[in-house]
């Protein structure tokens, strides 16, 4: 038996069979762990989250910032926009049945000794920290008033964690924080404009896994969100969003031996 966790599939459903073939996935004894952002920007949402709701016990997935946005613009005052490639999904017949599956899923996984999260961890954070704020979120969006929430989750502020946010604002730093974030402070305070690879950060600022989190050694994290990253050399980190939706390729790694998979798109 064999778990893998898998970058931003983001749609692109052909890349993510053509790279379950390769890697010889098999349903009777192995697992997926979709890491976000599983639908948006290729060209067949509605069959990949399909795929994924169907695979029942064999898959766990992770929230990102698309698939949060596919359940702004379906319960909430979310706006489809011209690039957004969910529209089959909103108009399919089964819609609500997988936006009440897409909206039980959870924004972070323990896995044995691993992390998984769809952008990052706040330096800030320990590992306690970041299971009681995403667990807030979670429970909000598993409730009936999941829209409302939704509308009031949106935003860029607070920028910086404090102890005494009120709790929408600490669930709205846990959504930009597990969701959106590639450069932050020591201190957590985000930044969310530069979106290039880790050596060109902007003044003052640094790739999440680059501040000292002491909470967190030797604990292995995998995330996905950053196609942009490369050439990291960080012990215990994994990034796995090789912009599959861009052109690049979508990539899958083996839990047991690190192995990676990868499928040009």
């Amino acid at each position: 038996m064999s778990d893998y966790f898998i970058g931003d599939v983001q749609g692109c459903f052909d890349s993510l069979q053509k790279l379950l073939r390769k890697a010889q996935f098999s349903t009777d004894k192995d697992r997926l762990f979709f890491l976000g952002d599983v639908v948006n920007r290729g060209n067949k949402s509605l069959q990949t989250l399909r795929f994924i709701k169907d695979l029942g016990a064999n898959a766990q997935m992770l929230l990102g910032n698309h698939d949060f946005h596919l359940l702004a613009c379906v319960l909430g005052n979310g706006i489809v926009g011209n690039k957004d490639t969910f529209s089959d999904i909103i108009s399919a017949k089964d819609c609500f049945e997988l936006i009440d599956f897409l909206r039980q899923q959870p924004l972070a996984i323990e896995h044995k000794n691993a992390i998984l999260v769809h952008a990052g961890v706040p330096p800030i954070w320990d590992k306690l920290a970041l299971f009681e704020q995403t667990l807030a979120v979670e429970k909000q969006l598993q409730s009936s008033q999941a829209g409302n929430f939704i509308n009031g989750a949106y935003g860029n502020l607070p920028h910086t964690w404090k102890a005494n946010l009120s709790a929408m604002e600490k669930c709205r730093y846990t959504i930009n924080a597990c969701m959106r974030m590639r450069f932050c402070q020591a201190d957590g305070s985000l930044e969310f404009a530069h979106k290039m690879n880790f050596d060109q950060a902007p003044k003052n600022f640094k790739a999440w896994f680059l501040h000292q989190n002491k909470a967190l050694e030797g604990v292995d994290i995998f995330f996905g969100h950053w196609s942009t990253l490369q050439n990291i050399s960080h012990p215990h980190i994994y990034s796995l969003d090789t912009g599959c939706a861009w052109g690049g390729a979508l990539s899958m790694i083996r839990f047991e031996d690190k192995l990676m998979f990868r499928a040009n798109c």
